[in-house]
C-alpha cells in the first residue's frame, strides 16, 4: 500500500529550513514506498526580496497565502499532512484546529523558536497569538523538533508526541578536502587562514559580536574573514563576501581552515540547531562557537571545536587554532566522524520513514 503524504513547508529550495527539514529527505522517503505532494507557501522570489532588504510585498504575500487555502480543501485526499512550523505565518491556528476537526491527522517540524515571535513580540497585534504555537503543537500527533529546547516547549503545550530529529546534511553531497601533501612547514605569520562563516544575511548580526576579537586577531596573523550568503565589513580586516548558491556551498566550506557559529543569548537562539556547526564538520573543518542551545551537544569542546562564552575565549580558540594546523585537522577529523555517525541524512532519514510511516498507521487503525 502506498502512503500520500503532502508535505507543505514554508518556503520553496532557497529557504534553508525547508530544504533541510524537507526537500533533502523526498528521495529516500518515495525510495521507501511514500508518496510526497509538495505544496511550498513563499517561493524563492519572497527570499531574495527579503534578503535584498526590499520592502515586503503584500500583495504577493497575499496571493501565496490564498493559493494555499484550496489545497487544503484536498486535505482527505492524503493519509498525513507535514507541515513546517504553521500553516499561514501571523494568521491564528484556526486552519490547523480545523484539521483536527476534521480528524485529518499532522506532523509538524520546528528547528527554530518560532513560538518567540509571538510570545516575545514588542508588537501587540503578535502578541494576541502568543500561545498560537502551543495550540498547533498541541492538535498535531506529533512534533519533530530540531533540539531539545523546542522539544520541551512542545511537552509544556500538551502534545500527543514528541521526537527529536536534528537537522543534518547529506554525506554524499560534502566531503573533507585534503590538504595537498608535501607542503613546507606550517608558517603562522605569513599562510593566510581562512576563517568562515556561512548563513544568511539576517543572521550576519551574529559576526558583530565578535569583531573585537577579529581584529586582534588581524593584528598577529594573516587572517581572512569568508562570509558567504551576506555582505559584512570590519575595519582593520580583510573580509571577502561572496554569494551563497546551493551548487557552490559546500565548496566554499571546503576552503575554510576555521569555521565560526557566534549567537546571542537571548530565547531565540535556544531554539537554534547548530547546522552550520554541521556543515563545518562534514567539510572537516574545525570550528569556534558560542555555548549557547544545542553547539554545546554537537561542539566536545576541545576535541572536534572550541566552546567559547566571552571575548577572552574566542580568541584564544582562534588563536590556538591558527597556531597549529596538526590540530585543525584533527579536530576536522573528529567533527566528520561525528557527523557521520548523528547528523547525516543517511542515520535520520530511515527514522523520520519509520516515524512518518507509524503516525500513518496508527491513524489507520
Amino acid at each position: 500500500m502506498v502512503f500520500r503524504i503532502l508535505a507543505l513547508p514554508r518556503h520553496d529550495r532557497l529557504g534553508a529550513s525547508s530544504r533541510m527539514r524537507f526537500f533533502q529527505f523526498f528521495p529516500f522517503l518515495e525510495a521507501q514506498g511514500l508518496k510526497i505532494c509538495v505544496a511550498p507557501l513563499l517561493p524563492d522570489e519572497y527570499l531574495r526580496s527579503y534578503y535584498a532588504g526590499r520592502p515586503i510585498n503584500w500583495v504577493r504575500l497575499v496571493i501565496a497565502y490564498l493559493r494555499r487555502l484550496p489545497i487544503l480543501f484536498q486535505v482527505r485526499k492524503f493519509d498525513l499532512i507535514w507541515i513546517e512550523k504553521e500553516l499561514f505565518p501571523n494568521l491564528p491556528a484556526w486552519p490547523e484546529m480545523l484539521l483536527r476537526r476534521l480528524g485529518v491527522p499532522y506532523v509538524v517540524d520546528y528547528d527554530d523558536a518560532i513560538f518567540h515571535n509571538y510570545d516575545l513580540s514588542n508588537n501587540p497585534l503578535k502578541k494576541l497569538l502568543a500561545r498560537k504555537i502551543d495550540k498547533v503543537m498541541h492538535a498535531a500527533e506529533l512534533v519533530v523538533c530540531g533540539n531539545a529546547y523546542l522539544a520541551e516547549r512542545a511537552r509544556q503545550a500538551g502534545a500527543r508526541r514528541v521526537e527529536i530529529l536534528p537537522t543534518v546534511i547529506d554525506l554524499r553531497r560534502y566531503a573533507v578536502r585534503r590538504r595537498p601533501q608535501g607542503k613546507p612547514p606550517y608558517d603562522p605569520q605569513h599562510e593566510r587562514i581562512i576563517i568562515g562563516w556561512v548563513g544568511s544575511p539576517p543572521s550576519s548580526k551574529y559576526l558583530q559580536g565578535i569583531t573585537p576579537v577579529l581584529q586582534r586577531l588581524a593584528s598577529k596573523f594573516p587572517v581572512q574573514l569568508r562570509v558567504i550568503g551576506a555582505q559584512f565589513s570590519v575595519p582593520g580586516l580583510d573580509v571577502e563576501c561572496r554569494a551563497w548558491t546551493e551548487e557552490n556551498e559546500v565548496a566554499e566550506i571546503q576552503d575554510f581552515d576555521i569555521g565560526i557559529m557566534p549567537l546571542q543569548g537571548s530565547p531565540w537562539e535556544q531554539g537554534k540547531c547548530g547546522y552550520k556547526l554541521i556543515q563545518y564538520m562534514a567539510c572537516g573543518v574545525p570550528c569556534v562557537a558560542s555555548p549557547i542551545g544545542v553547539n554545546g551537544a554537537i561542539i566536545n569542546n576541545s576535541v572536534n571545536g572550541y566552546l567559547a562564552s566571552n571575548m577572552e575565549g574566542w580568541f584564544a580558540a582562534l588563536d590556538s587554532l591558527c597556531l597549529d594546523a596538526d590540530a585543525r585537522r584533527s579536530m576536522g577529523d573528529k567533527g566528520r566522524l561525528m557527523v557521520e555517525q548523528t547528523y547525516c541524512l543517511q542515520v535520520t532519514a530511515p527514522r523520520l520513514a519509520k516515524l512518518l510511516a507509524e503516525v500513518i498507521t496508527i491513524e489507520a487503525a
